[in-house]
């Protein structure tokens, strides 16, 4: 079958991931950089191409260049603005212009092609992605011809339905490998699927009885209202609609080309082969793992392959990548699968994340930001404080240091505000426990999909290691010294800092002359009050047993250290909303480390800078404490009624507050 992949659409095959966006109709796969696919029919027949390809690679180097030689303006400043999709993707009916010319036979061989418009300015270190139809031996043939040509580059096996049963049994057949598998709803339970009884009646079908086919391979109403859903106003949407299904209905006779009743049934007798193959050949899968499905099939491979990670798609179809709002790309970064070399480093293999990755997340945290309202100051070298970030240094390397409020929620808006006023993306420090998948959880351990997002944003484990590579990357890193017991703080204890008595970070920021910006922030206590704290908790038996076990099987951190920071138990105190009030935050002189080198290398010094940056944190905190009991609009409600009586003031960070 010409250009339909064992996932019944067209396939994305060879790809160097880059962090320049190819963009296609298939709504997952369009954020890789340079996709290829192979086309494949019963009887070997195939094509490519050929010289409008070529063309169109010489138009799009010529678009590069052009846009690369331009200033860029700052592409997070707003991200209301920022276009649901790619404007310049494909849509529906490019792909059926395009199977025309597939399905033509040549009595060519099975190979690779591109459909795509993609960007040739990829990064020659970065790892091989193939998107995987049928046929093992020929996949099989290109993956150890590219690890014979890079030994020392991951090879990633991207798979669809068969597709996943065909990447199980290449990794099963070279355990030695290094292979990064990522199957999407694998057929490996073909036998409970509903199309298995179709076999049956095909046989005894003949060939001019009409098929739905559309509805055999998949849902196209869900996929089409998937695809429009969130584009726009509802006009917009009954429009686009209207064309897709129109585009659909003209293009059937292509689609029977396409799939004609024998292939279907070829096609079906090879998803029940592939299955039971696939099924085989699990229990000799060494590669690393990263399964897209529903959480039923996500079970049954979780016993089978318990090293896999799982992300479940409840919500979605069964063909993921037909839906726009799947992005493999950001699945990939977020499950920390991306990766240059034999293991992922979070530091130095992180990919900023794109404008649609940053609306997703700001789509998502706009109800926070609107709750909250954040107030953000900053001081200028001068001493001078200001309202917004303009104190904030551009150039790195910038160490953040401050003050941890409960449960970390200041986090969102403090990284959002920077990246859209200041176009700088502040990467966290943040715990282990973000990170490490923990083996048969149970509630309440959160399960390491929770975090993806902060993932995507660039946290990275705290470990001196990984400070070391931002510092010497010229990163703006977020730390806080009181970590996991200042977060989760208990009753009477918000805004005090649980550091420890050792300066951990001076002198490594030193070292790179990295400029150190004490800062603090309050408002938690006018979100929420703690009804049940740690020691509460401890004295509920089975709450107690379950905090000792998450606390056991979590890495441990600071294990020399004595006193309250060393107390880091692993719980979620019980809390009581409150009508919401704001959130403050201001960050104090950047202190210059470039002059000091020298003498921070002694550690009294040291000690002494320590100090000193923690009582900057502390006087930060203090001056808001003061400052926002003159805040008239430090209520919602007031706020709401400025924004009713201000029609134009509708961002929660320009709303006014208290004078300086």
């Amino acid at each position: 079958m010409a250009a339909i992949s064992a996932s019944s659409y067209p396939a994305a095959g060879v790809s160097p991931f880059s962090q320049r966006r190819a963009t296609s109709s298939y709504g997952g796969i369009r954020n890789l950089s340079r996709i290829l696919a192979v086309s494949t029919e019963r009887g070997g027949r195939g094509t490519g191409f050929g010289e409008n390809g070529k063309h169109e690679k010489q138009k799009l180097n010529q678009k590069v260049v052009k846009e690369e030689s331009e200033v860029k303006p700052n592409i997070y400043a707003n991200p209301e603005k920022i276009p649901e999709f790619e404007e310049d993707k494909k849509w529906l009916k490019d792909y059926f212009e395009e199977c025309k010319e597939m399905i033509r036979s040549d009595g060519g061989p099975p190979r690779w092609f591109s459909p795509l418009e993609c960007s040739s300015s990829t990064s020659p270190d970065c790892p091989l992605l193939l998107f995987l139809p049928e046929l093992v031996k020929i996949v099989e043939r290109t993956v150890r011809s590219e690890n014979y040509r890079s030994p020392n580059r991951p090879i990633y096996l991207v798979g669809e339905s068969i597709g996943a049963c065909l990447a199980i049994s290449v990794a099963a057949r070279n355990p030695d490998m290094d292979l990064v598998l990522v199957l999407s709803n694998p057929a490996t339970s073909f036998s409970q699927s509903q199309l298995q009884p179709l076999i049956p009646l095909l046989e005894m079908m003949p060939d001019q009885f009409p098929i739905n086919l559309p509805y055999i391979l998949s849902n196209p109403l869900r996929v089409l209202m998937d695809n429009v859903v969130k584009r726009g106003p509802l006009p917009q949407i009954i429009g686009e609609l209207s064309q897709d299904l129109a585009t659909m209905s003209s293009y059937l006779p292509v689609l029977a080309d396409i799939v004609p009743r024998q292939t279907l049934l070829w096609k079906l007798n090879l998803l029940k082969s592939g299955s039971a193959c696939g099924n085989s050949c699990l229990h000799a899968v060494k590669a690393q793992l990263l399964i897209l499905c529903s959480q039923e099939e996500s079970q049954r491979l979780q016993k089978a392959l318990p090293d896999c990670e799982i992300r479940m798609f409840e919500e979605s179809g069964h063909f993921l990548f037909l839906e726009d709002n799947v992005d493999l790309v950001t699945i990939i970064k977020g499950a920390s699968f991306y990766r240059r070399g034999k293991h992922c480093d979070c530091a130095s293999d992180f990919m900023p994340p794109t404008p649609s990755e940053f609306k997703k997340l700001h789509d998502s945290i706009s109800w926070v930001l609107t709750a909250t309202s954040p107030v953000m100051l900053s001081t200028l070298e001068d001493g001078k404080v200001v309202r917004g970030l303009a104190g904030i240094p551009s150039e790195g390397p910038v160490l953040f240091v401050g003050y941890h409020m409960l449960m970390g929620f200041e986090v969102i808006p403090l990284v959002a505000q920077i990246m859209m006023e200041r176009n700088i993306l502040v990467r966290g420090i943040a715990h282990p426990a973000m990170f490490v998948r923990v083996k048969d959880r149970r509630p309440p351990e959160p399960e390491l999909s929770d975090f993806d997002v902060i993932r995507v944003m660039g946290a990275v484990p705290v470990s001196a290691a990984n400070f070391y590579k931002l510092m010497s990357s010229k990163s703006h890193a977020l730390l806080y010294p009181g970590g996991v017991r200042e977060a989760l703080h208990r009753k009477g204890e918000e805004y005090k800092l649980f550091w420890p008595d050792k300066s951990e970070f001076v002198r490594m920021a030193a070292r790179f002359g990295a400029k150190i910006i004490p800062f603090g922030v309050v408002g938690e206590d006018d979100f929420a009050e703690i009804i049940l704290d740690y020691n509460d908790l401890m004295k509920i038996p089975w709450r107690r047993e379950e905090i000792e076990r998450v606390t056991s099987r979590t890495a441990k951190l600071r294990t020399d250290a004595s006193g309250e920071i060393a107390n880091q138990q692993m719980h979620i105190p019980w809390v009581l909303p409150k009508f919401p009030g704001r959130f403050y935050y201001y960050f104090g002189k950047p202190i210059l480390t470039e002059e000091m080198k020298v003498e921070l290398r002694e550690k009294k010094k040291c000690d002494e800078m320590y100090l000193h940056i923690k009582s900057e944190v502390e006087g930060c905190i203090d001056f808001l404490k003061n400052k926002r009991e003159k805040d008239p609009y430090r209520n919602l409600l007031s706020r709401v009624l400025y924004q009713a009586s201000h029609p134009g003031s509708t961002s929660p960070f320009h709303l006014p507050s208290f004078d300086l």
